[in-house]
């Protein structure tokens, strides 16, 4: 519950400005983080929210505007200085070490010392501890290369805790976390926040915000475009905010007549990841794949992609069987991956928009072996806009983007090939409502054509609004396959959970 009455900010940020070459990240940004509070901040992908929390760490410098701490002005001058002042961040996307063992990673920037050698007895005794008040088993010595994505995330979280900050930033801290996991992190927020710690919350999940923050600003534009007390606002009213327009309908899926089987799976299995699976996907289907962190989803759908191979089964494409051995034969077998990992899987972050929009799809903008420039660059406008990428050139490198807009350029690069099966791994996350509507309609308008898509998502509304059918796994199995009539969250969540 919020505070009636708050002590006066410890810090403050008014007028924050910063721009990029002609784009205007941050236009006049003011926010205030009162100690013993959470406050959250929303607003769409490219709003502001990422320039600024670069801003607090010390990665940019803002071009206007004044930033205070105790009611002194600073400026924070890098990382590292914006460790000194006492703030740390815990990133949407891990940034760990996977050479280093989990104890380095998490004390990888201030390793203690004893007589001026490290500690390395005491770095893995506090390593152990801040993983245990996680509520992660983990060994201090493991390579972090043989955590999975949910327990590096965990790991970047105790490294944040290991700074003992006055002023702590969550940047998406659950976006890679299973349910459990997440809940184990709101707990720390908010003892945290008992602890009298300012927490800033960034997060587009509407359930997490109401549950953990007393305060929230909203981010449109560049701009702060309200704030107050959490309580004495809606879901609905932070989403006008946001868009500057109200939302309607969220998954406007009507059913549409399926065609044709497009592909059938037959008790494909492979060894300590998923086992028997056994389904069949029809033209203008979305078939929703849905389990906890562990359940063996990406596993089975990167075997259908050629990713990895199974080790027993089928797999039968337009009446024939198919067995591709790397992703190049499933594209020419005209299957689509967009993968959950769009960093290091799905992008290549120094290439220019354009050209990661268009990276799939050279042979077919080529003309007796060269590529026609003109042709790269209307198609690549004409899908940026599709999928609406803020940007302000498609010549900006891909990292220049928030992560929603990255995540829309991948998603485009795939649609690019026409594929007669689309595979979306967690197509949504990290994306704020408004871009989540685009992508949403993107799919149903390619079902309405024709195209089969195994939406793969841990989204349970999103399964639930948008597939015809849902396969549930747990453990690397089937545990249930529920046609569109009988989907309810309650039904879907105890066959995953085993509840």
């Amino acid at each position: 519950m919020a505070r009636s009455h708050l002590s006066p900010p410890l810090l403050t940020l008014t007028g924050i400005a910063k721009s990029f070459g002609g784009t205007r990240a941050l236009v006049s940004a003011t926010l205030q983080l009162h100690s013993g509070s959470i406050t959250a901040l929303v607003g769409e992908n490219g709003a502001g929210k990422s320039t600024l929390v670069k801003i607090l760490t010390g990665v940019y410098q803002p071009e206007a505007g004044t930033i205070t701490l105790d009611g002194h002005p600073i400026r924070i001058r890098s990382p590292r200085h914006a460790l000194h002042l006492g703030l740390s961040v815990i990133h949407q996307e891990a940034v760990v070490f996977d050479e280093l063992t989990v104890a380095e990673n998490i004390f990888v920037t201030a390793r203690p010392r004893r007589f001026g050698v490290i500690d390395w007895r005491r770095m893995r005794k506090e390593s152990a501890r801040l993983l245990a008040r996680l509520g992660c088993n983990v060994e201090p010595t493991a390579p972090l290369k043989m955590l999975s994505v949910a327990q590096k995330h965990v790991v970047q979280v105790a490294r944040a805790l290991s700074h003992d900050s006055r002023i702590v930033i969550m940047d998406e801290p659950t976006a890679a976390l299973s349910h459990h996991e997440a809940e184990a992190l709101l707990k720390i927020a908010q003892e945290l926040k008992r602890e009298g710690r300012a927490i800033l919350f960034i997060s587009h999940k509407f359930d997490e915000v109401f549950q953990v923050a007393d305060r929230y600003a909203v981010f449109r534009d560049g701009l702060t475009v309200e704030g107050g007390l959490l309580r004495d606002t809606t879901v609905d009213a932070l989403v006008t905010a946001m868009v500057g327009r109200s939302v309607g309908e969220q998954y406007p899926k009507s059913p549409i007549p399926l065609g044709a089987e497009v592909l059938r799976v037959e008790h494909l299995s492979r060894r300590d990841e998923y086992a028997d699976i056994s389904f069949d996907l029809r033209r203008g289907e979305i078939l929703g794949v849905y389990g906890l962190i562990g359940a063996g989803r990406s596993e089975l759908v990167q075997s259908l992609f050629g990713v990895t191979r199974a080790d027993a089964g089928r797999i039968v494409l337009q009446q024939e069987t198919v067995s591709p051995k790397h992703p190049a034969e499933a594209i020419d077998l005209q299957i689509a991956y967009v993968p959950e990992d769009r960093q290091h899987q799905g992008a290549i972050l120094e290439f220019s928009i354009a050209e990661n929009l268009t990276l799939a799809s050279l042979l077919k903008l080529s003309r007796w072996g060269w590529l026609s420039g003109r042709r790269t660059e209307e198609v690549a406008a004409q899908w940026a806009g599709r999928l609406h990428v803020k940007c302000a050139s498609l010549k900006q490198p891909l990292s220049q983007l928030s992560g929603g807009n990255q995540q829309k350029v991948v998603l485009a690069k795939w649609l690019m090939t026409t594929p007669s099966v689309l595979i979306v791994d967690e197509p949504t996350k990290g994306i704020d409502v408004g871009s989540k509507a685009a992508v949403h309609q993107v799919l149903i308008e390619l079902v309405g054509q024709g195209l089969a898509v195994i939406l793969v998502s841990s989204d349970l509304p999103e399964v639930l609004g948008l597939s015809d059918r849902v396969l549930v796994m747990r453990r690397g199995r089937i545990v249930g396959l529920l046609d569109r009539s009988q989907l309810e969250a309650e039904s879907v969540l105890r066959l995953a959970t085993a509840a």
